[in-house]
Parts: C-alpha cells; sequence; structure tokens
C-alpha cells in the first residue's frame, strides 16, 4: 500500500487571535490565496482547514503576498507564535 505524504509549506505566523469573531491575524512568508488547505501548528495548536475567507485592513481579498498582513477566519482557538503551513 503506497501513502501519499502532505507537503508543508511554512507560509506565516500567528500574531493575534481574536476568539469573539473567531479571527486570527498571520504575518505571511509566502503568498495564501482563498481554497488553499493550512494548517495551524504549535505547541497546542493542531487546525487543519480550507482557507474560506482573508482580509487586509477589513476588505475582503482573494490572495495575499509574503509580507502581508492578513486576517483569517478560523474554525478553533489558535495561540500567537503558531507556524501556518499551506498543505500541497
Amino acid at each position: 500500500m503506497s501513502e501519499e505524504k502532505e507537503r508543508r509549506i511554512p507560509v506565516g505566523k500567528v500574531r493575534n487571535f481574536h476568539s469573539q469573531m473567531g479571527l486570527c491575524v498571520i504575518e505571511l512568508s509566502a503568498p495564501l490565496q482563498i481554497g488553499d488547505r493550512i494548517i495551524i501548528k504549535g505547541t497546542v495548536t493542531d487546525l487543519k482547514q480550507k482557507v474560506e475567507s482573508m482580509q487586509i485592513e477589513k476588505k475582503d481579498i482573494e490572495a495575499a503576498e509574503a509580507g502581508k498582513v492578513i486576517g483569517l477566519k478560523v474554525k478553533d482557538k489558535v495561540i500567537p507564535g503558531d507556524i501556518v503551513y499551506r498543505i500541497e
């Protein structure tokens, strides 16, 4: 049986988390776009989801480049310092 391994590419780091809105702030080190599958991983965090909503300064965007700071809707709590990976 052959098992396909997911490739994880680091794309950013969580700067902040707003629990009331289910939103985290991420500083990107690589491009990210709507539809990408991501994992947010930290000491206690292990969240896997699809990117469904992103914003820059409260405006919806489809994609963002490295160096941008984005708001991302998340399904669970994340912690500042957690690493964001794109799954390929």
